[in-house]
């Protein structure tokens, strides 16, 4: 038996299924990125994470708990990062973007459930991911129903701590956040054992700060007439940045910036003259669901942002540094992460709206394609008021409807190329 295999035992996954899912994804990774021309060089730490995504980073996680430190699984970008590292905690995204792992979330889901929450359950009780299994606690929010109980569901399982996330953002919602986050503070530390002083929170803001200026500035270089950097590309790094080591990532992308933005001098682009410029809006894209980047950029057009929690939402707005009070810190918290992210979960929601008209103009994109999960109702039904104001906007936009199996695959790029042709 191989380290990994030994490592996946002890943590009593299923070893027969996962080693299905260990075949099929070096496959599926070499048929989405490795067929791409002029890929940057320094993809190369990004692709050695993917091609042992169920190895290196588990591995580590498990080291650390040996020497006592709690890792934390959450599932939104509405869970602050700096509260759990504050406490020398560690944190791991947990959404699940294969259709591998929904029939066993359809055990006990229904049917009509979006596949990310199918993906996320069958994972966890399937055995068959090792964040799912290493995460010492769970901590979710009540951003869409579908969540709030399947979350019900998993707690029988593992430990889960639940923030109760206000639907609008009125002054009293904005206190109640503070609220959630102050109790998250106070889980945190009786379950770790560690004490979350000011020092160690502004300490851990920074760390998160810069990990969220090194996507940034990846993001940056994508605003040119020069795209060094497939969509492709940028998902995946996005798709890393929710689990991997902040400091490393953070390291890791600003390697990779130099070397756009110098490709960016030397008119180096990943896209074919006269390419369509794409923005993609809607869900959000979950590792290994790399299906609709495929599509549109092997139709001929380039992705060059996302507006969603893997993309733009994920590292916009820094949280204020160096605080003088834990008040003032979680207050820094509170704005960062309700003020200024802007879910469909949320109403009304008007600043979606705008972010999503900004950035349009802002990556020069000429046409948006809003991609909404089946049976997400959230985005789905805030899909009138979206198109209504690109519409206005005279914005040209494709909405799609999908899941994670492949079977509409082929009506979906006949759509985009469609799409593709309208705009000229």
């Amino acid at each position: 038996m191989d380290k990994n295999h030994q490592m996946w035992s002890d943590l009593g996954m299923d070893l027969e299924t996962h080693d299905l899912l260990c075949e099929a994804l070096p496959s599926a990774f070499g048929d989405v990125f490795m067929v791409m021309d002029d890929r940057p060089e320094r993809m190369d730490y990004f692709n050695m994470v993917a091609a042992d995504i169920h190895g290196i980073r588990p591995a580590e996680l498990i080291e650390a708990q040996k020497k006592g430190r709690k890792v934390f699984g959450t599932f939104c970008v509405f869970v602050p990062d700096e509260v759990i590292i504050a406490a020398d905690g560690i944190v791991t995204g947990l959404c699940g973007g294969s259709q591998f792992w929904v029939p066993e979330g359809e055990k006990v889901l229904p049917a009509n459930t979006c596949p990310l929450i199918k993906a996320s359950v069958g994972a966890r009780l399937g055995r068959t991911c090792p964040y799912f299994r290493i995460a010492d606690m769970f901590i979710g929010e009540t951003t869409c129903d579908g969540k709030q109980k399947a979350y019900e569901i998993l707690g029988e399982d593992v430990k889960m701590h639940i923030m109760q996330l206000p639907k609008l953002k009125r002054p009293r919602d904005q206190e109640a956040w503070k609220e959630e986050i102050k109790i998250l503070i106070k889980e945190v530390e009786d379950f770790t054992g560690n004490k979350i002083t000011l020092e160690s929170l502004n300490d851990s803001i920074k760390i998160i700060n810069k990990k969220r200026s090194a996507l940034e500035r990846m993001y940056e270089t994508r605003k040119n007439s020069t795209v060094p950097i497939s969509g492709r590309d940028a998902l995946l790094i996005m798709q890393i940045a929710y689990f991997d080591d902040p400091e490393r990532l953070a390291e890791k992308v600003n390697v990779l910036c130099e070397e756009l933005e110098q490709r960016v001098k030397d008119g180096v682009s990943v896209a074919k003259e006269g390419a369509k410029r794409i923005l993609i809006t809607g869900t959000p894209l979950a590792v290994p669901n790399w299906k609709m980047h495929n599509i549109i950029e092997s139709s001929g057009a380039i992705v060059v942002c996302e507006e969603n929690c893997t993309g733009t939402r994920y590292f916009a707005h820094q949280v204020k540094e160096d605080n003088s009070s834990m008040e003032e810190a979680i207050d820094s918290l509170m704005h960062r992460y309700f003020d200024n992210i802007h879910c469909a979960c949320f109403t009304p929601n008007e600043e979606r709206f705008d972010d999503v008209v900004r950035l349009a103009k802002e990556y020069k994109a000429d046409g948006i394609v809003n991609v909404n999960l089946k049976f997400c109702n959230l985005y789905s039904t805030e899909n009138y008021f979206l198109e209504k104001r690109l519409k206005e906007e005279g914005i040209p936009v494709l909405s799609l409807e999908t899941d994670y199996a492949d079977n509409d695959a082929g009506q979906i790029r006949t759509r985009v190329e469609a799409f593709l042709e309208m705009l000229g």
